[in-house]
Order: C-alpha cells, then structure tokens, then sequence
C-alpha cells in the first residue's frame, strides 16, 4: 500500500510540473478491486481458494475534438496504468502489471455522470511462476514476463470535493505468456472495484469541439497481406521453444469511418506443432500424426481509432491434419498504421479460453 501511495505522489508531482508550461487537461486515478478467479480451465481448481485483490493507478489525458476520431468516438481518454495483483495464493504469487489504455465514454460528455469502457493492453511480472522443484504446482504462469488484457466497466463522477471524485465498477483482467513457455493456463479475475479520480489541472470543464468531417464515407475493397512470426512451445513442459511462420491473405471494406468487415485465410507453419506430433508418437504407439501445417478461413472485424485499429477475427481449420485444440480459433490484436498501405501488428490467438500463440507482423494494404 505504500509503494501505491508513493507512486501516486510521484505522478501528481510530474504531472502538476509539466502542467505549467501547457494545460492538458489530465486526471489521475487509483482504484482498489476485490474478486474472484474464473475457472475457465480444468486444471485450476486448486487456484480458486482465496479473492484475489490489488490495485490499479493510472494517468490519463483527456481529448478535445483537435483531430477527426477523437469526436467520432464521443472524445475519449487515453494513457498508461499500473497495477498490482495479489492472488492470495502462494502457488500464483503477485503480479505487477503496466498497460496503455483507452477510455471509452458511453454517455454525452456534458454529464456529470458517466459510465465509461476502459481497455488496456500491456506487460506484467509474475513474481512465482513455475518450477519443477520448488513450485510445480503453477500451471497458470511458465515465465516471469507475461502479457495481460483488462477491461473496465465504472461509474465515474469528477469533481465532487474540489479537483476529487469518485469510481466505481467491475473489471476483468487477463494474463499469461500466450504459450511461449509451458505451462499456461493463465489466470482471468472478475472483480468489483472502488476509487477516486483527481484533475491535475485547475479548469474544471473542457470545451469540446465539435465534429466537422463529412458523416457520408465510402471506399471500395481492399486486399491485405500479413506475414506474422513467434515462438511457443507445446503443453509438453521442456519439449522446447520453436518458432512458428503465419501468412494471410484477406480482403477489407470499411463500412464508414469507425468500422470495417474481413474475410480471408490463413497459413500456418508451427515447429511447436511438429515437436508435438513427435513426442505424441514416442509415447503411444498408436497415435499417428500428420503435417505440422494448417490452413483456415476465417471472418473479422476492425475498429479504426487513428493510427491505431483493434481486430477481431474468428477462424476455422480447412486444413487440419493434427487434431489439436480444436478446428475453430480467435485472434484478438492491435494493428498501427505507418501509411495508407503498410502497417504493423501485435496479436493473440487462441481457441476459446487457451491461448497458442503471440505473434508480431508486418502487413501491406493495396487496390
């Protein structure tokens, strides 16, 4: 609790000095939550003894209206949170957690009150994570480094007490190492939670400016290419981290300014896959594998911010040759846009609640 406190102080004190040369209209905000672990998995039983609790602090800046998608998304936050997790676990340990997030708000922006939909994307540490010897028991995290997700749903009102406020809501936060390193499980929490927001500056309000952009949008479609790459490793602990190769191929219309719709394939080259099959065959001989390739089809959507897009896409294996982990597939990620046509990605793929991998890509746009 004091480190939290200290690290409070610490960002009210950089803000309030950089606040003097230019206004920028920004909040801080800490929150205490208390909840619960999910069970999405078989093998986490033994986690679901104690509620989990923490806290996260964050530095948020408020938008105005100055560029085109800060309007069309009714003028949202964006900024950088820290968090803490103690599991009350002595098998999962604590995690420590730093995201960059967004706050989505879902009211007028001229009320007092305001529900918002923060999301956060980041890195975070796990302080106990599996050993053979001394902690055998935590399937959930194979590695110190992990990657986690959060989203945010809260009460907010500003401004109760002077520059304080308060907040109040639930939020689930996700963690694991996306399969890098087995084991992993991860771990998701669903939690309430309570805190207060501080305006760093003196104004009170903020002038909004008012969208000038033509409503009407059209574009025609347009193809993409993506080669992604990673490594992960198999649900066999010590079988080896191998690198796998992903090549897709999809088309795009972007509906209006917000939105776009995908349908395409993709190609999967997985080493981990190829180990896989090996030591299934080692260990019973009457398992007959296959090619360590796959193939699917698979339908998205993309969320368009500014130079920063959201994807969602669901897939399904044409091409399957080893039964593993099930034919259908989700890939959640983050794309940021250099130019019209080239752009950069990070992505999760999953099936269901059991992610497989965590890939980086580079991808071009054309006509």
């Amino acid at each position: 609790m004091q480190k939290i406190i200290k690290l409070l102080f610490l960002f009210i004190g950089i803000s309030t000095f950089s606040q003097k040369k230019k206004e920028t209209n920004t909040f801080l905000q800490i929150d205490y939550f208390y909840g619960n672990i999910l069970r999405h998995n078989k093998n986490v039983g033994h986690f679901l003894v104690n509620h989990p609790t923490g806290y996260t602090l964050s530095w948020n800046k408020k938008t105005r209206g100055e560029r085109a998608w800060e309007s069309r998304y009714n003028y949202p936050d964006f900024g950088m949170s820290m968090a803490y997790q103690n599991y009350n676990s002595p098998i999962l340990g604590k995690l420590y957690s730093l995201y960059g997030h967004y706050n989505f708000y879902l009211l007028p922006r001229k009320s007092k009150d305001q529900i918002v939909l923060r999301a956060g994307w980041g890195i975070a540490y796990n302080t106990n994570p599996y050993d053979k010897v001394t902690n055998p028991k935590n399937v959930a995290f194979g590695t110190h480094l992990n990657s986690s997700t959060y989203f945010k749903l809260y009460y907010k009102r500003e401004n109760i007490i002077d520059k304080l406020g308060v907040n109040a809501g639930l939020i689930f936060i996700h963690a694991s190492n996306s399969s890098v390193k087995s084991p992993n499980t991860g771990v998701n929490i669903w939690a309430a939670t309570l805190g207060v927001n501080y305006n760093i500056e003196d104004n009170k309000t903020v002038t909004y400016i008012a969208s000038t952009e033509n409503k009407k949008y059209k574009e025609q479609i347009k193809y993409n290419v993506v080669f992604r790459f990673g490594a992960n490793e198999s649900d066999f602990i010590g079988s080896g981290v191998k690198p796998f190769f992903v090549l897709s191929a999809y088309a795009d219309k972007r509906l209006n300014r917000k939105s776009a719709l995908q349908f395409g394939a993709d190609y999967y080259v997985s080493y981990m896959l190829k180990d896989y099959i090996a030591i299934k065959e080692a260990v019973d001989s009457n398992y007959q594998g296959g090619d360590f390739k796959r193939a699917g089809v698979f339908i998205g959507h993309e969320l368009l911010l500014n130079k920063i897009s959201m994807i969602f896409q669901v897939g399904y294996y044409v091409y399957y040759p080893v039964e593993f982990e099930g034919r259908l597939y989700e890939r959640l990620g983050l794309k940021y846009y250099f130019s019209d046509k080239w752009f950069a990605s990070v992505s999760l793929k999953a099936h269901a609640a059991k992610a497989e991998t965590v890939a980086f890509g580079v991808g071009i746009r054309f006509n």
